[in-house]
C-alpha cells in the first residue's frame, strides 16, 4: 500500500497511518490469520451458549432472590442488543429446575471446549504453543477456568447492582435521570473490563505489561458498549428477516458472538505486540509453571512492538 503514501494532500495521512499502533496490531492479527481464529470462537461460543445459560439460571435460582435474578436476567438481555426478546431468556429461566441438569451435563463438556479454544486462538496472537499435559487434567483445568470466569461475573454485577442502587439513592434527592444512565453506563463498562482483564490474562496464561493489559481492557469495554448502540438495530434486522425464516435469531446471534470474537481478538493482538516476538516467550506463564521458561532462545531482545513472527530455526550444517 507504498501507493497511498505518494497521493498529493493525503498520501501524509496514509504514511501516519501506518505508523501506527493501531496499523501494526492489524497486521499482526492478519498474518496470523484471526478471521479463522474467530470462526473457532464463534463456533465454540454458539455451542456453548445456552448450556451456560441454563446452567446459570439454576445455581441463580438456588441461591439468589428473585428480584437478583431477574437483574441478571437484564445483565445477559442487555449483552446481545436488538435480540434479547427473540431468545426467550425468561422462558430459560423460568423452567431452571427443569434444565439445570442438562445444562450440567453439557457444560462440563462444551465449556472445557470453549475454554481450550479460546485460550489456544489468543495464544496464537502471541504465538505461543499449546502446553502439554495431561488431556484430562487440562479438561479439568478447563473447568475450574470455565468456574473462575463465572464466579468473577456474578461478583462483577453484584459491585455493579450495589454502585447502580447507590446512584440512584442519590438520584432521589436531586439528581437527574442523566446522571442515572450515565452511571448505568460506566457499570456496565467496568463489569466487562474486569471480566476482560481475566480473559485476556488467565485464560491464555501471558503476562503482559499492565499498562498494555489496561488499556486494552479500556479500549474493548468502550468499544463493547459502543458496539451495542450501534448494531443493535441491524440484529434486529437481519432475525426479523424473512429470507432468514427460522434461523433468523441464530444468524443474528452468530453475528453479534463473531463481531465480540474479533473485539477480543483485537485486544489481545494489542497486548501481545507491546512485547517483541523474543519477548514474548518470557511473558508465558505456563511455561513458566513448567520451568522452562528461561530456556535458550525466550531471552527478552528486540524492539517491542516489532511484530514480525521469529524466524525458524537454522538449518543443519552439512557433513
Amino acid at each position: 500500500m507504498d501507493w497511498l503514501t505518494r497521493l498529493p494532500w493525503i498520501g501524509p495521512l496514509f504514511t501516519r497511518f501506518f505508523r501506527s499502533r493501531v496499523w501494526r496490531v492489524y497486521r499482526h492479527l492478519d498474518e496470523r490469520a484471526w478471521t479463522r481464529l474467530a470462526a473457532a470462537i464463534t463456533f465454540t461460543s454458539f455451542v456453548t451458549l445456552f448450556p451456560v445459560l441454563g446452567l446459570a439460571a439454576a445455581l441463580g435460582a438456588w441461591l439468589l432472590t428473585d428480584h437478583q435474578l431477574g437483574q441478571i436476567q437484564d445483565w445477559i438481555s442487555d449483552q446481545v442488543p436488538g435480540i434479547s426478546d427473540q431468545l426467550e431468556l425468561h422462558a430459560v429461566f423460568a423452567h431452571s429446575h427443569a434444565i439445570g441438569i442438562v445444562s450440567l451435563i453439557l457444560v462440563l463438556p462444551t465449556g472445557a471446549s470453549w475454554v481450550d479454544a479460546v485460550r489456544g486462538c489468543l495464544r496464537a496472537l502471541w504465538d505461543l504453543p499449546d502446553p502439554e499435559e495431561n488431556p484430562l487434567l487440562r479438561r479439568a483445568k478447563d473447568v475450574g477456568v470455565l468456574a473462575g470466569l463465572g464466579a468473577l461475573t456474578l461478583l462483577s454485577l453484584t459491585g455493579s447492582a450495589f454502585a447502580l442502587s447507590f446512584v440512584r439513592t442519590l438520584a432521589g434527592h436531586g439528581a437527574g435521570s442523566v446522571f442515572i444512565q450515565t452511571a448505568a453506563y460506566l457499570g456496565a463498562t467496568a463489569v466487562t473490563y474486569v471480566l476482560l482483564s481475566y480473559v485476556l490474562v488467565w485464560l491464555p496464561g501471558v503476562r503482559p505489561p499492565p499498562r498494555s493489559v489496561a488499556f486494552a481492557c479500556l479500549l474493548g469495554a468502550v468499544g463493547f458498549e459502543v458496539l451495542k448502540l450501534l448494531i443493535g438495530g441491524y440484529l434486529t434486522e437481519v432475525a426479523t428477516r424473512n429470507l432468514y425464516g427460522a434461523f433468523g435469531v441464530p444468524v443474528a446471534l452468530l453475528v453479534w458472538i463473531n463481531l465480540m470474537a474479533k473485539l477480543l481478538l483485537f485486544c489481545s493482538a494489542w497486548t501481545a505486540t507491546s512485547l517483541s516476538p523474543r519477548q514474548r516467550p518470557r511473558a508465558d506463564a505456563l511455561d513458566a509453571q513448567e520451568g522452562t521458561a528461561g530456556r535458550p532462545g525466550t531471552e527478552a531482545g528486540g524492539d517491542g512492538g516489532t511484530d514480525t513472527p521469529p524466524g525458524s530455526a537454522p538449518p543443519d550444517p552439512p557433513r
